[in-house]
């Protein structure tokens, strides 16, 4: 049939490219997250998706080469304020290293143990984020509330409720208050009691599943080939999880296991990382069990440690939005040469103009929030 004789003169289209509408998403916009997605539409299906990160670039690895190894602490963790701990994770891991600082043991646990609280705290944002994403405020006002029994525990680890700042060269800045291993135990156990609940109120509602269930597919293939990590790359099948592959500090030590899901849709996207958070309570259970009763939380350094020489060194560990590494380059300075992050944020954006290429426009917010996407992160 031909369109054109039945529209009204002046309407018909006379060139594909007529019917093409570009949309911008964002930057300020509550879900896009201070990025734009540039948005190509034919009537409701996207044929091209550009992402346009950048908008919250603040310099932070430049900034890190006119700080010490010590004062770069504090500004390192905020990219990501609610996984605070896992982005300082690798930076203290490279500068102990680059330095020469052996970690008492017990301090080691308890970087085990803040850094899977951080993981949940931060899963717990994103998954809130999430159930505005779809129209379910029940699945923001959960996760909202149930944070604040890890929140607490990171308070009283830390002092500090969002902005830790406890991971140092040599361990941790504070030994653990007196029973805080009982309220830590009691506290996540009743936590993970929570987080089973969500299984019939958001994962079984079909809300979430007729809107994130075979919609963005992402094959194992593509997973592996376009360079994606943590949840995103388990979600397709891909079992990876460097707490296993390459163990840090004393994750070698414990029973770690990881989720895989073969469907590689936005719903498996969405639940790999609610399936984390149990994992994440099981490894702090084994860490309060197996850390060492009392001995040392920090090496003492030396006022304005400095690198061994000319020397560079790469060190990753597994986020709540998947590996996240620290490169630094040391000259023999206080202050390291060379700092650059890879986050697991900006490796997961790559995938998504290709998963958003024939979708609905609708479901654009569901496939876009299931790629564990921080925008501050990845801008740094």
């Amino acid at each position: 049939m031909n369109m054109t004789t039945e529209l009204p003169p002046g309407l018909a289209l006379q060139k594909v490219d007529e019917r093409i509408m570009t949309l911008n998403v964002g930057p300020q916009h509550p879900g896009s997250g201070h990025m734009r997605i540039i948005v190509q539409i034919d009537g409701d299906y996207i044929v091209a998706c550009d992402p346009d990160p950048g908008y919250v670039h603040r310099g932070e690895e430049k900034m890190a080469e006119y700080r010490n190894y010590i004062t770069n602490i504090p500004h390192l963790e905020r990219p990501v304020i609610h996984d605070s701990c896992n982005i300082l994770y690798p930076y203290v891991l490279g500068v102990e290293e680059i330095v020469g600082i052996e970690v008492p043991e017990r301090a080691k646990y308890v970087r085990v143990i803040a850094s899977e609280l951080n993981r949940c705290i931060y899963t717990m944002y994103w998954l809130a984020i999430y159930g505005i994403f779809l129209g379910h405020s029940t699945m923001f006002m959960w996760p909202a509330g149930d944070r604040e029994l890890l929140i607490d525990l990171m308070e009283k680890m830390t002092g500090a409720r969002v902005t830790h700042a406890h991971f140092v060269p040599g361990g941790v800045r504070n030994d653990l208050p007196p029973n805080f291993e009982d309220v830590c135990l009691r506290q996540v156990n009743y936590f993970e009691k929570r987080i089973k609940e969500y299984a019939a109120v958001f994962y079984d509602n079909p809300i979430l599943i007729s809107r994130t269930r075979d919609t963005g597919i992402l094959s194992r293939q593509d997973a592996i080939r376009l360079g994606t990590t943590g949840s995103v790359l388990r979600a397709s099948g891909v079992d990876y999880d460097l707490r296993l592959k390459e163990p840090y500090d004393v994750y070698d030590e414990l029973d770690v296991h990881t989720n895989v899901m073969k469907e590689g849709d936005s719903y498996a996207r969405s639940r790999v990382p609610w399936l984390d958070m149990m994992e994440s309570c099981n490894i702090i259970r084994q860490a309060l069990q197996k850390m060492p009763k009392s001995g040392s939380v920090r090496t003492k350094l030396k006022p304005n440690p400095k690198g061994k020489g000319l020397n560079s060194v790469y060190k990753r560990v597994e986020s709540g939005r998947g590996s996240l590494g620290c490169y630094i380059v040391s000259d023999g300075k206080t202050e390291p040469y060379r700092l650059k992050m890879s986050v697991g944020s900006f490796r997961n954006l790559i995938a998504l103009p290709y998963l958003l290429k024939g979708e609905k426009l609708g479901n654009m917010p569901s496939v876009y929030w299931s790629l564990n996407y921080w925008p501050v992160e990845a801008d740094r």
